[in-house]
């Protein structure tokens, strides 16, 4: 006995003057507004200055969603090679198609070169980014709810998603028989539903393990790939819409092992405490009385000055020595020995104190 079906919506796309306003579009931006927000706080919390994750969000968005769109295209190339495909429709990202695994990858490159321009450490951003990424992931797929696509099979479970036949005469809109949507039969696993669940479940346990064991050298962003593909691994087995197998298994599928093997065996070997970061030139004296309008060490130190004037490099250092920077404008020596060689911007270096 059913006790829920889970209606679809019929419209996937609203013309304001003229302009078409697509909801999957919109769940996008909205996931890219939600990573970059908490990316942002976890980043003022590690020493980096406001707003670098916009920065970084100017570098990683478009190289992701090319990114996404490239995988999403290799991977279900009959759909746009094949007799009776459309290359051109391999640019129309608004009507869905956005590989995960070509998104991180295509980020990861952006967010590597906006790295390089802040003088951070990629590992900084790839951690403080660890539970947005998921989160961003939950609401997007909202927008394959919108369209009525990538549901799983048929269901006898209580709950089912009615799923509209969309009218490929006009996109966007459900099909109409006498006035009413067609629906297809029966009801659907609704594993935009359950990935989103997942998702969500991922962000919240990656930033609880974080907060308890405080990672680094990107070792959070290692957790979410495992969490996040160990999911995906099993909703992905209840797809029904084409993709290409091997062995009679959906790519996908053998993409998320090999991610989660190479996330666990990174996870595994890579070790290091969580990454602070202080401006490269931090002083290490007390400085000499500015006027009012200079703006402090002490503000630099706890992320208060002007995006503007932003430090054009930073190095690592310690828990203990970033604190003491917090509350001072100070950067103090390393105890017991002597202070390592400086990292210069967009360097891999890191500080002696993190040995």
């Amino acid at each position: 006995m059913k006790l829920a079906a889970i209606p679809s919506p019929t419209t996937s796309v609203w013309h304001v003057f003229g302009l078409p306003i697509r909801a999957y579009a919109l769940c996008i931006v909205l996931g890219i507004v939600a990573a970059v927000l908490i990316m942002e706080v976890r980043l003022r919390h590690r020493g980096v200055a406001p707003w670098a994750s916009l920065d970084v969000a100017v570098w990683a968005v478009p190289f992701g969603i090319v990114g996404a769109r490239i995988y999403h295209v290799i991977t279900s190339p009959q759909d746009y090679f094949g007799a009776g495909g459309s290359p051109i429709h391999a640019f129309y990202i608004w009507e869905g198609g956005l590989g995960i695994w070509g998104a991180v990858a295509g980020g990861t490159l952006g967010a590597w070169l906006a790295a390089r321009q802040l003088g951070l450490p990629l590992s900084v951003l790839a951690d403080a980014l660890a539970p947005g990424l998921p989160i961003a992931q939950a609401i997007g797929r909202f927008g394959n709810w919108f369209n009525n696509e990538l549901y799983g099979r048929v269901t006898t479970l209580p709950w089912g998603l009615r799923v509209h036949d969309m009218d490929r005469s006009n996109p966007g809109r459900a099909a109409v028989i006498d006035g009413k949507p067609v629906t297809l039969p029966d009801l659907y696993h609704p594993t935009f539903l359950y990935e989103a669940i997942w998702d969500v479940a991922t962000g919240v346990f990656v930033f609880l393990m974080d907060r308890r064991f405080k990672f680094g050298r990107g070792r959070a962003f290692a957790l979410y790939a495992m969490a996040y593909t160990a999911g995906r691994c099993w909703i992905e087995m209840l797809r029904v819409d084409e993709a290409n197998r091997i062995l009679g298994v959906r790519l996908n599928v053998f993409t998320s092992i090999l991610v989660f093997v190479a996330a666990l065996v990174y996870f595994l070997v890579v070790k290091g405490p969580r990454e602070y970061v202080v401006p490269v030139d931090a002083p290490e004296n007390e400085p000499e009385p500015a006027a009012e309008s200079d703006v402090s060490a002490v503000d630099v130190g706890a992320g208060k000055s002007p995006r503007s004037r932003g430090p054009k490099a930073y190095q690592v250092v310690s828990a203990d020595r970033f604190q003491a920077y917090q509350r001072t404008g100070v950067l103090p020596p390393v105890p017991h020995k002597p202070e390592g060689p400086v990292e210069k911007a967009g360097s891999s270096a890191r500080s002696t104190d993190e040995a």
